[in-house]
């Protein structure tokens, strides 16, 4: 592409993923100087962090807030066939909702938990009512709500995916709200075991978000699992060429939107003894170079 990516994309990284060693607000910091970055993903700094709200007011980025951490850590889970597991992972979802709109963000992105076969649907319908739940607070605030969609059986193991899967439970969620959508991530596709050209046309109408990254799909070799290494990686499955794929895919399916455009976010992260700054420039690299092969 000979225009800027700039214009039809609004480019962020995942601060908590290009920065896992550094003081947060050193990092924010970082990415609010650096105006390589339209957008910027956080997981928040706590209960109404001032300096965190005064230099995003400064930065002019877009501030989107996830919310994956708060379950990850402490292993909440939204879809939880225990009525007071799955409240306590709404409890915590509610309140990144509070602390996204003190921040600036327009809304929150999480991900399903754990399943089990034998309860697969009890598990769809509990995660049916906290995302219902979800939704009908965050349209109080004029906010919307993101389901990432992750693996089924690899390492994160969540509800949803696989695409299909996501299409229906965000079919089912369409038909109630409005403020409702999903967050695709290239990382992810591998492990799926599905391509780009099949998860976005299979998600097309639900698509609000998107990531990109790497993962390392082969058993035995180091990284294998979704942890985001840096593109390249040895072993890895994507690099550039499957950044260009995805590109131009996205491009086919009607997502390159000059008037306002989609945020598409590098989440990368290290492995040991890699430096933060040379891994976040590995990725800038990557995304120009797939940009002008598009």
């Amino acid at each position: 592409m000979y225009e800027s990516i700039h214009k039809y994309f609004q480019i962020g990284t995942i601060q908590w993923m290009s920065y896992p060693n550094r003081d947060p607000m050193d990092s924010l910091k970082a990415i609010c100087r650096d105006d390589f970055f339209d957008a910027i993903e956080l997981k928040g700094y706590g209960d109404k962090n001032e300096e965190a709200k005064k230099l995003l007011d400064q930065s002019h980025l877009k501030i989107c807030y996830g919310a994956q951490p708060r379950l990850l850590g402490p292993k909440l889970n939204p879809n939880d066939i225990d009525e007071e597991g799955r409240k306590k992972a709404e409890a915590t979802l509610m309140e990144a909702i509070d602390e996204a709109e003190y921040l600036g963000a327009k809304g929150i992105a999480f991900l399903a938990g754990k399943w089990a076969p034998e309860t697969k649907d009890q598990a769809y319908a509990q995660l049916l009512k906290t995302t219902r739940n979800l939704c009908d607070y965050a349209a109080t605030k004029g906010m919307n709500v993101e389901l990432e969609v992750f693996d089924y059986d690899m390492d994160k193991a969540a509800l949803i995916g696989p695409a299909p899967y996501a299409a229906q439970f965000a079919a089912d969620m369409r038909t109630t709200h409005s403020n409702f959508g999903l967050l695709v991530d290239l990382s992810h596709f591998p492990t799926t075991y599905e391509t780009s050209q099949f998860v976005i046309r299979t998600l097309r109408p639900y698509i609000t978000h998107f990531h990109f990254g790497n993962a390392v799909v082969e058993k035995g070799c180091d990284g294998y699992g979704d942890l985001h290494p840096r593109m390249g990686y040895p072993n890895s499955a994507n690099d550039t060429m499957e950044l260009v794929d995805y590109l131009r895919v996205l491009k086919e399916e009607g997502f390159f939107n000059e008037e306002k455009p989609y945020v598409l976010s590098m989440e990368v992260t290290l492995r040991p003894g890699e430096d933060e700054d040379i891994v976040l420039a590995n990725t800038k690299r990557v995304l120009n170079r797939a940009w002008a092969l598009v």
